[in-house]
């Protein structure tokens, strides 16, 4: 099992999908100010251009050019005719990780890390899990701990609502048992959770407000259908000045009553906790990695 920070430190606040088939739009995605981008060679692609994009995919890749973003690649399952195929397609991609549709049992995951590891797929490429059904909800907690390459979960709201016959009201009350489900099932096994899409472009306020519950139950960031909901994701999602200033000082309140041997830390009359010190540190570890993104 990976520690409970082993993923917390590099920033997922806005992932964006992009279709695999579309030669432009993967290399428009190296210019985005994208945290992470899903190259996307199942829902986004359609079943005779399957073959072409996985080419077009890996040929992306390799040429490089997205810098520190975050690359995952959506494959089809194991169960279609591309799926074996799309894996041993990526294994030999420079993409920091494979995202596997509809992961419903812990078997998905282990046959599909043992097709990336017999194609010599490297040690820190991630096995990303989509929670989008019923049944992977229910099985989340063996699912985040069926093996040491699985990464994180990305929640597929949409096909979510769908099999559970939800309604999408702007507080996603139906399926908040869900979303809380699965990011305690994440965050025990030390992965990162990244909430399903916003589909209404035209909806701004709705959109923050889907940031913010994201942001409240938990969410490392918000899968995107759009470049133009970007920045709003990562303003969203990022620590603000305040809380990394607070978080500095905590920090050194902290290291001070620890080097003059006190037991009780108070900053500001508030009593400083062990759950506050990590708290922090993940904070400014977090604000550090999203400078150094931006700074390429």
């Amino acid at each position: 099992m990976t520690t409970p920070t082993a993923f917390a430190a590099r920033p997922r606040r806005s992932v964006l999908y992009m279709p695999g088939s579309n030669v432009r739009a993967l290399e428009k995605g190296k210019t985005l100010p994208a945290d992470g981008l899903i190259l996307d060679l199942e829902d986004a692609t359609a079943p005779d251009a399957k073959v072409a994009a996985r080419k077009t995919v890996t040929e992306a890749l390799a040429d490089g050019g997205y810098g520190r973003r975050e690359v995952l690649i959506r494959v089809n399952g194991l169960d279609t005719p591309w799926g074996f195929e799309d894996l041993v397609a990526v294994a030999g991609t420079k993409a920091d990780g494979v995202l596997l549709p509809k992961v419903e049992s812990t078997g998905t995951v282990r046959k599909s890390a043992a097709i990336l590891e017999a194609h010599d797929a490297p040690p820190e490429m991630r096995l990303w899990c989509m929670m989008e059904t019923p049944m992977g909800i229910l099985n989340a907690t063996e699912i985040a701990g069926a093996h040491a390459r699985i990464g994180g979960f990305v929640m597929g709201t949409s096909d979510l609502a769908k099999d559970t016959h939800a309604a999408h009201t702007p507080l996603r009350l139906p399926m908040l048992t869900a979303l809380s489900w699965s990011i305690l099932a994440a965050r025990a096994h030390g992965l990162a959770v990244v909430d399903g899409v916003f589909l209404d472009l035209a909806d701004d306020e709705g959109f923050a407000a889907s940031c913010r519950q994201g942001v409240e139950l938990g969410f490392d960031g918000k899968t995107l259908i759009h470049p133009k909901t970007i920045e709003a994701a990562n303003a969203a999602f990022a620590p603000s000045a305040d809380e990394v200033a607070l978080s500095r000082r905590i920090i050194e309140a902290h290291a001070a009553a620890v080097s003059e041997g006190k037991g009780v830390v108070l900053l500001d009359g508030k009593l400083i906790e062990n759950l506050h010190v990590e708290n922090a540190h993940r904070l400014v570890s977090l604000a550090e990695a999203i400078e150094a993104l931006a700074a390429g």
